[in-house]
């Protein structure tokens, strides 16, 4: 049944959702390019104009973005510095001409033919990502989609001349004028696929993580680490506090690009677990005796959990131990008797029993705590 808002419309899906069914992936947003109509056709229809720069609209029911094919022009520095033109003389492959890799430049009409002017499909084939002409050189949003692309399709090989390019933006100053919010929506894009670490490696290659996450320190061994978060299911938080670890200030890397407030506290407390992790277990092989080395095991490990907020925030604290675990060998399943031991405790009960002293109160709750930990252990 055709869709009486867009009847007679010249609409095309294009991007992510073309490169997506062809590489038998699920299918995720549609994306679509309008030709040949003016912003005027459009609101007439029904569709609500959303865009800023250059006219986006959305569908009045399906709330899908429709966009007007438009040309661009480089008129200034950085990302933002361009010029659009979204005429009804634009055509569908001029459109297409200015998007970043081929193999997002690729639209299907409504009968499912295939609009292909840059040979995206064969570079599909080959397992490439190519950029479409000399004009990536003046976005440095392109480097960052380029990494983050390498860590989603991590078995895409990156044409050469396409890293000569992204090498270019960096050399030629662009990307510093990447705002952090910018950097941050990719880097959190590409913390979320399955091989994180390649964005950041493409990143170094080209020379662009110093200048677009200044003092983040990225080894080999964090890239791995990365990909056992990805295995384990782990969230952004947990990942990005992964990626900063070996970083000397972790914190300062989620504020510079503005990275939420979760994410800049799993960077902080991360290192403070994985030291605290290691300190109790040489705490605990310095002890004298069975009895000695178990009082210091539940010591340290409720001194853990108090410092990270384990009782008011257990999700978050159990999530970094699934971080830790994939840096150091830990037993995330005690752990998470642990944290289930203390929360056990009917601290009201216990606070009863001593009204009117609330250091006796704290004593109580801590003696309380040490019991159930050795109980669990």
């Amino acid at each position: 049944m055709t869709d009486p808002v867009v009847k007679g419309l010249a609409v095309y899906v294009v991007g992510g959702a073309v490169r997506d069914a062809l590489l038998g992936l699920p299918a995720g947003d549609r994306d679509w390019v309008v030709v040949g109509a003016t912003p005027e056709q459009m609101s007439r229809r029904g569709f609500i104009p959303v865009g800023g720069d250059f006219p986006v609209f959305l569908h009045p029911e399906t709330k899908e973005e429709y966009a007007l094919a438009r040309t661009e022009r480089k008129s200034g520095r950085g990302y933002k510095g361009f010029t659009f033109y979204t005429g009804a003389d634009v055509s569908l492959e001029d459109d297409l001409q200015r998007r970043d890799l081929t193999v997002n430049a690729i639209a299907q009409a409504p009968d499912g033919g295939l609009v292909d002017p840059l040979n995206g499909q064969a570079d599909i084939s080959r397992k490439v990502l190519r950029h479409v002409g000399q004009a990536f050189v003046e976005d440095p949003v392109r480097l960052l989609r380029l990494a983050r692309f390498a860590a989603r399709f991590h078995d895409f090989s990156i044409a050469p001349e396409t890293l000569t390019l992204a090498r270019q933006l960096v050399s030629e100053g662009e990307v510093d004028a990447l705002v952090p919010e910018r950097v941050w929506r990719e880097v959190a894009k590409g913390l979320l696929t399955d091989q994180p670490g390649r964005m950041f490696e493409v990143l170094t290659d080209t020379g662009a993580l110093p200048r677009v996450l200044p003092g983040l320190c990225f080894q080999a061994s964090v890239a791995q680490e990365l990909a056992c978060a990805a295995q384990a299911g782990l969230g952004l938080p947990a990942r990005f506090a992964l990626l900063c670890r070996l970083s000397g200030t972790p914190q300062a890397i989620g504020q510079h690009v503005r990275a939420p407030g979760d994410c800049q506290d799993y960077a902080r407390l991360l290192p403070l677990v994985l030291d605290q992790i290691t300190a109790s277990r040489v705490c605990v092989a310095g002890a004298g005796s069975a009895d000695q080395a178990e009082d210091a095991g539940a010591e340290a490990c409720l001194d853990l959990m108090e410092r990270c907020d384990a009782l008011r925030k257990p999700e978050r604290f159990l999530d970094l131990i699934d971080a830790a675990a994939c840096v150091r060998d830990v037993n995330t399943q005690i752990w998470r008797e642990r944290v289930s031991a203390i929360r056990s405790i009917d601290a009201g009960a216990i606070a009863k029993t001593m009204q009117g002293n609330p250091q006796g109160i704290k004593q109580a709750l801590r003696a309380a705590r040490l019991q159930v930990l050795h109980r669990s252990d």
